[in-house]
């Protein structure tokens, strides 16, 4: 399996203008597919710095968000474009569909947004028919997540089925009060050791109360070894914990 990428484009997102939503939806939904997100890139509404960025994950999975529209800022097609070393050209069946949706009025300006890398395959839009589009297992959507997360779900659905593990993924906590992690640490290190198909990990909080979150997550048979290990030996070490939710 590729290892899979996000790449958020924004300025907004950077300056801190808006917050981004992106990426714990990706997280969320590849989860539920059983595949999980490898890194997550945010960059600026610039094509170089964009090209860079997709051209550095030509061998993995991608899915871009942002820089698709028509206004001068945008330039994530003309970024995805130059990383692939493809030109850009009118997509015949862009055209089709944003002139569906705008009639006359998708000219002069709408219609730029059919100008897509060559050979770029489409990705429907639900909501005004201005499609995103993908080369190979690159996937660029537009910002606005009521376009792009179903855009997300039909892109995993129709590429990535074969991909998909139901109840390959589980994540499985508890929560630890007034515990150190370094208190820890011997029963952190036993669990890596005995199961090798897990991802272990710890995030402390302190306010407004000192606690700690510790879980694993991985096969779901492995993940729930694992947390009865994580129970009995806090029980055995006679430290308290409740189930997260």
């Amino acid at each position: 399996m590729k290892m899979i990428h996000a790449v958020i484009v924004g300025d907004e997102i950077l300056s801190g203008k808006r917050e981004d939503k992106h990426l714990r939806h990706l997280t969320q939904t590849l989860r539920e597919s059983g595949l999980s997100l490898n890194k997550a890139d945010f960059v600026l509404d610039n094509l170089d710095d964009i090209s860079d960025v997709i051209q550095s994950k030509l061998n993995h999975i991608v899915f871009c968000f942002g820089g698709i529209g028509a206004t001068p800022d945008d330039c994530t097609r003309q970024a995805a474009a130059k990383a692939h070393k493809l030109k850009i050209e009118r997509h015949p069946e862009a055209v089709t569909c944003i002139e569906k949706q705008f009639g006359s009025e998708a000219y002069p300006n709408r219609i730029l947004m059919a100008d897509l890398p060559y050979q770029s395959t489409l990705i429907p839009n639900s909501i005004n028919n201005i499609p995103g589009f993908s080369i190979n297992d690159h996937h660029f959507m537009p910002g606005f997540p009521e376009m792009s997360w179903p855009m997300l779900t039909w892109i995993i659905d129709k590429h990535y089925q074969d991909k998909k593990t139901k109840g390959y993924i589980k994540d499985s906590s508890v929560w630890i009060e007034n515990v150190s992690e370094s208190h820890l640490l011997d029963l952190m290190n036993q669990i890596i050791k005995n199961h090798k198909g897990i991802k272990l990990y710890s995030l402390p909080k302190l306010k407004p109360n000192k606690i700690l979150e510790l879980g694993v997550k991985g096969r779901t048979a492995e993940v729930e070894k694992a947390m009865i290990e994580i129970k009995n030996n806090l029980e055995r070490m006679k430290i308290s914990w409740r189930e997260s939710i």
